[in-house]
């Protein structure tokens, strides 16, 4: 596992191969944060949220860039010493490793963030659950996006806060927000066409 871009360039981790966890190919992870690069300038003072943050491939790549804080939600706890181990390494202060269950910490998260990364076993029941879930509990900045990362039998495209699809690969990424009017009289335009 490498970190992309930003002061850990090229920093590698070894993931255990006990590991359950898939992480995030290389090849995704660079693509998905050129596409992130047009909507967050991850360096004014951003705060982010990794859920299922399993090996801590997009924590360290968002602190890495310049994120002012991240939390990564982990519940295994070999995933969790492993993100913890890596935090201690590049002796950075700005993520907080939380070991828990996500569904129980989007209930129970009484904070707003400007990006929130999403990235489930693909095969989690609850899967399509949870953008509504981020909406419905304002974890969600205003002006913030939501990604989550998903297998290809998925769509969201027809979820009111969907803005668009992203694919590498084998890799799916759907992005949402809260939309402006602007968006939304468009989306009428279209729709009334």
């Amino acid at each position: 596992m490498r970190v992309i871009s930003g002061i850990y360039k090229r920093r590698r981790f070894d993931v255990p191969h006990t590991f359950k966890a898939r992480p995030t190919t290389d090849f995704a992870k660079e693509n998905l944060f050129n596409v992130l690069n047009n909507y967050i300038d991850f360096e004014d003072g951003v705060t982010a949220l990794d859920l299922f943050a399993g090996t801590g491939s997009i924590s360290i790549e968002l602190v890495s860039r310049g994120c002012d804080k991240v939390i990564s939600v982990e519940k295994d706890p070999q995933h969790f010493s492993f993100i913890n181990k890596i935090m201690k390494e590049v002796k950075t202060e700005k993520c907080f490793v939380l070991r828990g269950d996500v569904f129980r910490y989007i209930e129970r998260c009484n904070e707003k963030f400007d990006f929130i990364f999403a990235d489930p076993p693909y095969a989690l029941e609850r899967l399509a659950d949870i953008p509504n879930l981020i909406f419905n509990n304002e974890l969600l900045k205003e002006d913030g996006l939501f990604v989550l990362e998903h297998g290809k039998d998925q769509s969201f495209e027809s979820h009111p806060n969907f803005i668009e699809h992203r694919y590498y690969g084998s890799v799916n990424f759907s992005f949402f927000g809260y939309k402006s009017n602007e968006d939304s009289s468009k989306e009428e335009e279209k729709t009334n066409e």
